[in-house]
């Protein structure tokens, strides 16, 4: 981390700016244009503002030698451009700008933080590119860094790189406050999911700066850009139309207390000891045979899916004979594998309470829905509570259609309620069975990126996800990002009762199809149920899609990860 002589701002509140604009192929234009923007921001007091990438010039590059061509230097007409307007006006700037390399035709997508000297700080090549990109740019390999300002930590992110979430957690990691970003994007996923689900999962500040509007060439720049709280509140937001600054006053150091009341510390909960594979070679991982386009020769793989949707009402008993009654609906309408919610047969809070009295439980509801599977013929998900010795378990246990356990997963990310009465697990393994490549995640680790990372690294083709959604943001936001940065279909199926008060979601591993709106590229399709009603959903997956990683021509969102830059993931939290 680089540190300045002095950085004493614990508590200050600084006034920070994004800007949104289209910058046109006249590079002095879009100089003056930069600067006037940050002038504007400096008059509204922001000590520092974001731009969008690629603010020095359009990209209509034929190829990586006319790309290469107009491409900026560290020292031309751009960047000094916008260090004078910044040691002018005393203010802190990130701006997006396609450096090239003195060797062509390399050229780097850049985003550099210059100082309020008008000094630069730090310069951050972008290391996941959007599909065109990686037939112009050349990918960010440098270690990831933060920098301590005098106005905080700041990490730097460029668009495709919160596509996937492996930068934003590194910088997290390093102890970043700040993440700002510079974006030059047509999919409505920045704004939607990335942006503020990036700040949720990592207890950051994110300040966000994207290109808007552009030639009308079937789909604009997005917009959208965004200032967002470590809570995932937005502060300040420029709308998805037209050019605007907009700005919001944080406190940085809020995001050092990486602890959320009643929920868990965002980054002490992470297992470290569990991530060896996030540094791995993707050749060494079973998921090497599933990076890149899916194998045309492959089959189709259809699994029909149902979602069990019910949990604690009036008594136990009936609450076990519900299920019973899902398990044989949904057998009898063709599932092959139904998934149960979240501890469904126990009130909220009651496990915590005696945790010894509900493992007694479980044994008799694990046997029951057993024999419930083995009659009806259906591989069931159920979660449950697991004793062995003194220790207690939270536990989700995969049934097969004989009524035997073939798989267990142990939650390994437990939260504030569960550390009073649970050990964690210390395995995230994938079930190689006859219905396909099945992965177990429970409840809230669906905040917990690393985890289906993982279960995709290690070959999963579906994954099961017993749920309480905690909040709307976790299937809204949470669980569609699991799918779309990993290509993995994902089945989450909640209580009735759940704080969120939505439904059940099933998200699917679209496969990309050439010709697909851009948003389609990106955004995975989903389906849901009711909140609060024992209503059913079956879907036919085809977990074929789970082996189709391309997001474009050329993003392969897994496969074009840079595990060596990926070292802090592995560091506990200090």
């Amino acid at each position: 981390m680089k540190t300045p002589d002095s950085c004493e701002r614990d508590g200050d509140v600084v006034r920070v700016a994004t800007a949104q604009f289209f910058s046109g192929p006249d590079v002095a234009a879009n100089t003056e244009l930069c600067a006037g923007y940050i002038r504007a921001a400096a008059t509204a007091g922001a000590q520092l503002i974001v731009l969008p990438e690629n603010s020095n010039r359009v990209r209509d590059y034929a190829d990586r030698a006319e790309c290469h061509e107009h491409s900026e230097e560290l020292d031309g007409e751009f960047v000094t451009g916008l260090r004078e307007a910044c040691r002018a006006t005393g203010i802190h700037a990130v701006v997006g700008v396609d450096l090239r390399a003195d060797t062509a035709p390399e050229v780097w997508i850049a985003s550099i933080l210059i100082g309020p000297d008008g000094e630069i700080l730090h310069i951050h090549h972008k290391t996941v590119l959007w599909d065109y990109e990686y037939t112009l740019f050349t990918p960010g390999a440098e270690p990831l860094e933060v920098v301590d300002t005098a106005i905080g930590r700041l990490g730097l992110l460029m668009c495709a790189d919160g596509i996937a979430p492996d930068v934003p957690r590194v910088l997290g990691t390093l102890g970043a406050q700040i993440l700002c970003n510079s974006l030059n994007s047509r999919g409505p996923d920045e704004v939607r999911v990335h942006v503020p689900l990036r700040a949720l999962e990592n207890h950051v500040w994110h300040i966000s700066a994207n290109t808007v509007g552009g030639p009308a060439d079937a789909y604009p720049w997005m917009g959208g850009s965004q200032i967002v709280s470590p809570r995932g509140e937005v502060l300040g937001a420029a709308g998805e139309v037209q050019e605007a600054l907009v700005w919001a006053d944080i406190v940085p150091a809020a995001a050092d207390d990486k602890n959320v009341p009643g929920f868990a510390d965002i980054m002490g909960w992470r297992r470290p000891d569990l991530y060896g594979d996030l540094m791995t070679p993707h050749e060494g991982l079973p998921v090497a045979s599933m990076l890149g386009p899916v194998d045309p020769e492959m089959p189709a793989k259809p699994l029909d899916v149902a979602t069990l949707q019910v949990s604690w009402f009036h008594n136990q008993d009936w609450t076990i004979t519900r299920a019973l009654g899902q398990i044989a609906h949904a057998a009898r309408r063709g599932a092959t594998l139904g998934v149960l919610p979240e501890l469904f047969c126990f009130r909220p809070g009651e496990v915590a309470e005696d945790p010894a009295a509900a493992a007694l439980v479980s044994r008799r509801v694990l046997d029951t829905i057993r024999q419930s599977a083995r009659e009806h013929q259906l591989w069931v998900v159920v979660h449950l509570v697991e004793r062995e010795g003194t220790a207690f378990y939270s536990t989700a246990y995969l049934i097969d259609a004989s009524g035997e356990v073939a798989f267990t997963y142990r939650k390994t990310h437990l939260d504030a309620a569960e550390t009073g009465w649970a050990s964690a697990g210390d395995t995230i393994e994938v079930a190689h069975t006859a219905i396909g490549s099945i992965g177990l995640m429970i409840g809230n680790e669906v905040w917990v990126p690393e985890v289906m990372r993982l279960l995709t690294l290690r070959g999963a083709e579906i994954v099961a996800h017993p749920a309480n959604w905690d909040r709307r943001e976790a299937p809204d936001m949470a669980a569609t990002e699991r799918t779309e940065e990993n290509r993995v279909h994902l089945v989450s199926v909640n209580r009735l009762d759940s704080p969120a008060k939505v439904g059940s979601q099933i998200v699917r591993a679209d496969p990309f199809v050439p010709g697909q709106p851009i948003a389609l590229m990106r955004y995975p399709s989903a389906q849901w149920t009711r909140y609060g009603f024992e209503e059913q959903l079956l879907m036919r997956l085809d977990l074929r899609e789970s082996h189709n990683k391309m997001m474009g021509y050329h993003l392969d969102p897994v496969g074009t990860r840079q595990p060596k830059l990926y070292g802090p993931l592995l560091t506990e939290k200090a």
